[in-house]
């Protein structure tokens, strides 16, 4: 047996055997060559033959004729393959439209609305067709009157079929008197509504069963409406959890100015002073205006004693105040927000 540095004749892709390319090259010098030393790896391609009228004697074949017995079973397989492939392709579009015919009647989990009307419709579509729960959560202080009516009208005929409506909002709605008004009509009309100091985003869920959510900052001009029922458990879930950190809005629509509310609003500007933000995106999260924000900032600084932003984040840090229980000193009787 030859000399072959292919592993046994085992044949390496994309690289030629320099003792296989040394022998084809003698046999073709010479003619011949001693049968038992072609390597391998030659007889495995088919560049090698016995020579019949030299028994003992091997001789060269041209690869274009090698390549016919060496490829064809290669050639073969592959078509074998093509063929397995279509058949089964063939079988699963059949279960594919199949399947598509049964989903066309479904509702789609996930449904992209544009513009303030479309949205509109289809929010009041929900809420008509509501039997047991509405939970709405408003960010961003008070609501324009005109999407207060709108709501007041669709709530109260929903609230009149019996249906529960649990509404968070943030606490600086609590001065703003459109928002008060529609508070107090909903809630005589037995809505729940709470508020807090941040909520997550606006966000609607009708019998847990639907939802809406906007698809951008820009919330007037898309909405997303889900009705996967994961994502409608998720959303549920941040509800409640938001809800059970909230406070009652008072009876009558006109709420207490109760400290527990101006310290927790009051925390979370500190704390977001701490963590470096500036005014400008303390105002947007906590949905009221820069000016509120900075005069919340100025007072807190003056009665600490703070000559710099950088120190009233030390003497915050430092000072007990941004701890859960702590009584609410900083914020004067009767402010409002």
């Amino acid at each position: 047996m030859g000399r072959c540095r292919c592993n046994g004749g085992e044949l390496l892709p994309g690289r030629v055997c320099g003792d296989a390319l040394s022998f084809y090259r003698r046999v073709l010098r010479e003619g011949t060559a001693c049968q038992d030393a072609a390597p391998p790896c030659l007889r495995a391609l088919g560049l090698v033959a016995d020579d019949p009228g030299a028994p003992g004697a091997t001789t060269a074949v041209p690869p274009e004729a090698a390549a016919i017995a060496a490829l064809r079973p290669i050639e073969e397989a592959i078509a074998d393959q093509q063929r397995t492939y279509r058949s089964v392709q063939a079988m699963l579009t059949v279960f594919t439209r199949t399947y598509d015919d049964a989903r066309m009647h479904e509702q789609p989990t996930l449904t992209v609305l544009t513009g303030a009307q479309v949205i509109s419709n289809a929010l009041e579509a929900a809420v008509d067709g509501c039997r047991e729960e509405l939970l709405t959560a408003q960010p961003g202080g008070g609501r324009p009157a005109h999407l207060l009516g709108e709501a007041l009208e669709r709530d109260v005929r929903m609230l009149a079929r019996g249906v529960r409506q649990r509404t968070l909002y943030q606490h600086t709605v609590r001065s703003h008197a459109p928002t008060l008004a529609y508070i107090e009509k909903v809630t005589a009309a037995g809505a729940e509504v709470h508020t807090l100091v941040e909520v997550f985003e606006r966000m609607i869920i009708c019998d847990r069963e639907v939802a809406f959510i906007p698809t951008s900052e820009e919330r007037s001009d898309g909405a997303l409406q889900i009705r996967h029922p994961a994502l409608l458990r998720f959303l549920a879930v941040l509800f409640d959890n938001a809800w059970a950190r909230s406070v009652p809005v008072g009876t009558g629509g006109v709420p207490a100015r109760s400290p527990l509310i101006i310290s927790d609003v009051q925390r979370a500007i500190l704390q977001a002073v701490v963590s470096g933000e500036t005014d400008d995106s303390i105002a947007r999260r906590m949905g009221m205006s820069r000016r509120s924000v900075a005069n919340h900032i100025s007072r807190v600084s003056r009665q600490l004693g703070s000559g710099s932003r950088a120190q009233l984040g030390y003497l915050l840090a430092t000072s007990g105040l941004l701890r859960r229980g702590e009584p609410a000193r900083l914020a004067p009787p009767g402010r409002r927000f």
